[in-house]
């Protein structure tokens, strides 16, 4: 096809209007979906439970524990630790918005 020529043209408007009806149909629902589940939020649950968040925080304020005792205790790796309490005991975002969840 050459989009030069008057029927090439037409091809890639067609072609056009249909990808954006289609991202349109795809956004309604997307938002139809969302609206359908009452208010919950998507996505993977937190690992860490808020006693638990807080038992990682006071133990991460002591120098003296051990971060890789401590994440076997709890049963998470470093990694996932260190995500929701920082090297010395303060929350880091992602335990601020499990101790802000419901």
């Amino acid at each position: 096809m050459n989009p030069t020529t008057a029927s090439g043209k037409l091809i890639f408007g067609i072609f056009a209007a249909l990808a954006g009806f289609e991202r349109e149909l795809i956004s309604e629902r997307t938002k139809a979906g969302l609206t359908a589940a009452c208010g919950r939020l998507g996505g993977r649950k937190f690992q860490l439970t808020k006693p638990q968040i807080r038992l990682a925080q006071a133990a991460m304020k002591k120098r003296d524990s051990s971060v890789g005792v401590l994440s076997d205790e709890l049963g998470v790796t470093r990694q996932t630790l260190y995500r929701y309490v920082g090297p010395n005991g303060e929350f880091r975002d992602y335990g601020k918005r499990v101790l802000k969840k419901k």
